[in-house]
C-alpha cells in the first residue's frame, strides 16, 4: 500500500519536470552469466532457456527444511507493487486485456500521485464495489487473495522523455508477474489480437509453450500453462505469480515462512534452482516433498499467485554480490510486496528478531501504524493491518 512518508521513503526526485514527485515502495538479475527461471533472457532467449532441459539436481532442497515459528497475526500475501507511467494505459491491460477487475484505488492530490490495485477474482463472481470508496478499502484490507498495486505520480503520462525501469538487466532483482491459462498458444494469440507485443512468444526459443508479454510499462508477464486438467480454474486468465530473485534461499525461505509463506514446489538445475511458496494454504495442501512431480501439478492450479524465488547457483557463497531491489537510483520500477497481519506492532516486534532491518519501522514517520521491514535481500516488505487505517486519500462516493 502506498502511504506518504515524507522523511525521504516515498519522495523521490522527478528531474524531468522539475519537481518533487512521491514514489512509493509497494513484491532475479545475474551472477556473472545470464539470469535463469525463464526471467534472465537477457540478450540471447535460447542462453536461458537450454539449462531447463539439464538432468535436475538437489543441492539446495527444502523439502527437508525444519519448521518456522510463524510471525504473530497471521500474516498473508496481499499486494506486489510496481511503478506505472500512464494508468490510462496500464488498468486497461491488466483489467480488459488479462481480466483482473480493479477492486480499489487511492487518490492523493496533494502529493500528487494514485494508486490502483487489480485482482483476479473467481469467474462468476459479480464485484459491485467503487473503487476509492471506504467500502472499497475494507474490501481491500480484508482480502485473503493477492492483488498488483499500479503506483501513478501524476505527470509521468504527460512526459515523454519518462518510462519505468522494468528490470532484467544485470543484477536486477525482480523479474517478471504472470498469468496462467489453460492453453499457452491460443491465449498469445488472441493478445497479439488485441495488440500486446512479446519479449518471447510461445514457440521462440528452446523451452516451447511459455511466453512472456509486455505490459505498457514493458515489464515482463509471464503466460504459462495451468495444470493437466483443464478448466479447474474457469478464468481465461488468473493472477499466478511474483518472481523475484534471492542469493541465498535458505535465508530467503525462512524468512518467508516466518511471513506464513509454505514451500509448495521446487526445481532444481545445473546453476539454478526455482522455489515457489504461497500464501493462506491448507497444512494438508502444502507437499511434503516439494520436487515430486504431484507438487509441480498442484502448484500449476492454485488460484492464488506464488512467491517464485529464483537462486543462481553461488551467489550465496560471494559476500560482496548483492540484487538491486527496485528503489535503487535510476532502477525504480518495482517496488515491495507487502503482507496483511492483525497486528502490526506484534508483527514487526518478531521480524525485528530476523535481524534484516527495517525501511520504515510501525511509528517512523508521518504514518503510523504501518511498516516497511527488509528481507534477506533487501526488498521492501510492507506490514500492513488487516482491515487498514486511514491513509488521508480523497475517497469518492458510493455508485
Amino acid at each position: 500500500m502506498a502511504f506518504v512518508y515524507i522523511n525521504n521513503i516515498r519522495t523521490q526526485r522527478y528531474n524531468s519536470l522539475s519537481r518533487l514527485a512521491v514514489i512509493t515502495l509497494s513484491t532475479l538479475a545475474t551472477y556473472n552469466k545470464p539470469a535463469h527461471g525463464f526471467a534472465g533472457l537477457n540478450k540471447n532467449l535460447h542462453t536461458s532457456h537450454n539449462l531447463l532441459h539439464t538432468n535436475p539436481v538437489s543441492s539446495l532442497k527444502m523439502s527437508s527444511s525444519p519448521d518456522v515459528n510463524v510471525i504473530p497475526g497471521r500474516p498473508t500475501w496481499q499486494q506486489t507493487m510496481i511503478r506505472i507511467k500512464d494508468p490510462a494505459k496500464s488498468v486497461p491491460f491488466y483489467t480488459d486485456v488479462l481480466g483482473m477487475t480493479l477492486i480499489d484505488s487511492f487518490d492523493f492530490p496533494q502529493y500528487k500521485f494514485s494508486l490502483y490495485f487489480v485482482t483476479t477474482l473467481p469467474e462468476g463472481e459479480t464485484y459491485s464495489l467503487t473503487p476509492g470508496t471506504k467500502e472499497a478499502h475494507d474490501y481491500l484490507w480484508s482480502m485473503e487473495g493477492c492483488a498488483i498495486e499500479l503506483t501513478h505520480n501524476h505527470g509521468t503520462e504527460d512526459d515523454e522523455s519518462f518510462s519505468t525501469y522494468p528490470g532484467n538487466a544485470e543484477r536486477d532483482g525482480f523479474g517478471h508477474v504472470a498469468v496462467s491459462c489453460d492453453d499457452v498458444y491460443a491465449a498469445c494469440d488472441e493478445l497479439e489480437k488485441k495488440g500486446v507485443t512479446f519479449k518471447k512468444k510461445p514457440d521462440e526459443g528452446r523451452m516451447k509453450g511459455l511466453a512472456f508479454a509486455y505490459d505498457p510499462d514493458k515489464y515482463w508477464v509471464e503466460v504459462v500453462k495451468r495444470g493437466a486438467t483443464p478448466g479447474i480454474i474457469p478464468n481465461k486468465f488468473n493472477l499466478s505469480q511474483t518472481m523475484l530473485r534471492v542469493k541465498d534461499p535458505k535465508k530467503s525461505i525462512e524468512f518467508y515462512k516466518k511471513l506464513g509463506m509454505s514451500v509448495m514446489r521446487e526445481s532444481h538445475f545445473s546453476d539454478f534452482s526455482l522455489y515457489f511458496l504461497a500464501s493462506n494454504v491448507d497444512k494438508d495442501k502444502v507437499p511434503e516433498d516439494p520436487s515430486a512431480d504431484e507438487a509441480k501439478a498442484s502448484c500449476k492450479d492454485l488460484f492464488n499467485p506464488i512467491l517464485e524465488l529464483t537462486h543462481n547457483h553461488g551467489t550465496e557463497n560471494d559476500p560482496d554480490f548483492k540484487y538491486f531491489n527496485g528503489n535503487d537510483e535510476g532502477r525504480q520500477g518495482f517496488g515491495h510486496i507487502g503482507f496483511l497481519v492483525d497486528d502490526v506492532y506484534k508483527a514487526c516486534d518478531s521480524i525485528r528478531e530476523m535481524g534484516y532491518g527495517f525501511k520504515k519501522e510501525p511509528d517512523g514517520g508521518s504514518m503510523k501504524g504501518l511498516a516497511f521491514a527488509h528481507d534477506p535481500d533487501g526488498y521492501s516488505i510492507e506490514i500492513i493491518k488487516r482491515g487498514g487505517i486511514e491513509f488521508g486519500d480523497e475517497k469518492k462516493s458510493p455508485k
